[in-house]
């Protein structure tokens, strides 16, 4: 931890309707070990940062793109091979959106229960 912080990410929460389902897309498309998976809750953890995801009943994913509300949050992974990297997105069944604001610096994607997030090549960082 930073000298000058006061607390670490340990660990983001996503709501969702299937956390198995996402807990095994993001495992495979991140390469992180699956520490916890169960129908109501599962986790992905690379050993200092973690995903999990928590059952809702009657999960909706937000809308993409929602002008009637602001963006709340997403997911940004940086990306050495922006091909394969989609290539492999879409094989773990992500899809792709029309709408696109990132041009080439970012590619948004929606998991498979319709989250977006997005793929930044890593030259694009600066």
């Amino acid at each position: 931890m930073a000298p000058d912080a006061v607390a670490s990410l340990y660990m983001v929460n996503l709501d969702c309707a299937d956390p198995r389902g996402m807990a095994a897309f993001y495992s495979a498309l991140l390469g992180w070990q699956m520490l916890y998976c169960e129908d109501d809750y599962s986790m992905v953890s690379n050993g200092s940062t973690s995903i999990g995801f928590g059952r809702i009943d009657g999960y909706t994913a937000p809308p993409w793109p929602d002008e009637r509300h602001a963006k709340q949050y997403h997911l940004d992974f940086r990306v050495e091979d922006p091909a394969q990297a989609e290539a492999t997105s879409r094989e773990l069944g992500a899809t792709v959106p029309e709408f696109q604001p990132g041009g080439d610096r970012w590619r948004v994607f929606l998991d498979p229960e319709g989250r977006p997030f997005c793929l930044v090549p890593a030259r694009a960082e600066s």
